[in-house]
């Protein structure tokens, strides 16, 4: 049998072990997500959301259980490793875009590939512009972050998290800053990518009409989920 894309296996995370402020944020995690998968993630704030995503993430490392990426178990690996396999292997959206305000959009879509190889090339540029045409933002490839709207910065966020052809993407209220249209708009264009490149998205929102256009809504309440 294929190994799962993503596998948690009794993930728990305990803050300030031993000490009077100890806090144990997640309790025996056990979840699984394939390939193509398209999640929410709620909870109420302080549930463990951005802990479980940030573990995902690989950003942080649980107290206690274990995370297999395509059967690869992260707690074998060391800093620099656990580096290259995020860089390779997860995307990143959240609320507020970080596109870096001197650049262009393209110039923001390459960084990644940029900052993987040392340097930029013409392969670089090419991969960075098919993604800015897919995202519809061809026309404003070559203008700066700070001349287009939330909601173009925001596609531009979802080209550069796509850029390095990540089979996991993880978005953190990736429209909790837009108005309706540009949020359906963002939502729609995931959906898309989704459908078209069997990428798993994994996305945390408070927005329960959001979440209910997902595939499978996955709830965090008290450091515990539960699937619905």
């Amino acid at each position: 049998m294929a190994d799962h894309l993503l596998r948690l296996e009794r993930i728990g995370k305990v803050y300030h072990a031993g000490e009077p402020s100890q806090a144990e944020v997640l309790h025996a995690i056990d979840l699984t997500l394939e390939a193509g998968e398209f999640v929410a993630i709620m909870g109420p704030s302080g549930s463990g959301k951005s802990t479980l995503l940030n573990i995902i993430g690989l950003l942080d490392r649980p107290s206690s259980g274990k995370l297999f990426i395509q059967g690869q178990d992260t707690g074998q690996l060391d800093d620099a490793a656990l580096t290259r396999l995020r860089g390779e292997s997860i995307g990143f959206v959240f609320q507020y875009h970080h596109l870096i305000a001197a650049f262009t959009a393209l110039e923001n879509v390459m960084l990644p590939m940029v900052v993987d190889r040392g340097f930029p090339d013409l392969t670089c540029e090419a991969r960075a512009r098919d993604l800015i045409d897919r995202v519809g933002l061809t026309k404003v490839a070559d203008h700066p972050a700070t001349d287009m709207s939330g909601g173009q910065q925001q596609r531009v966020a979802l080209a550069r998290a796509l850029v390095m052809t990540p089979q996991i993407v993880l978005a953190d209220e990736p429209t909790g800053n837009l108005d309706s249209k540009s949020a359906d708009d963002v939502f729609a264009l995931m959906r898309e990518v989704n459908t078209k490149s069997r990428t798993c998205f994994i996305i945390v929102t408070h927005n329960r009409s959001l979440a209910e256009r997902c595939d499978r809504i996955i709830e965090v309440v008290d450091g515990h989920i539960r699937n619905t």
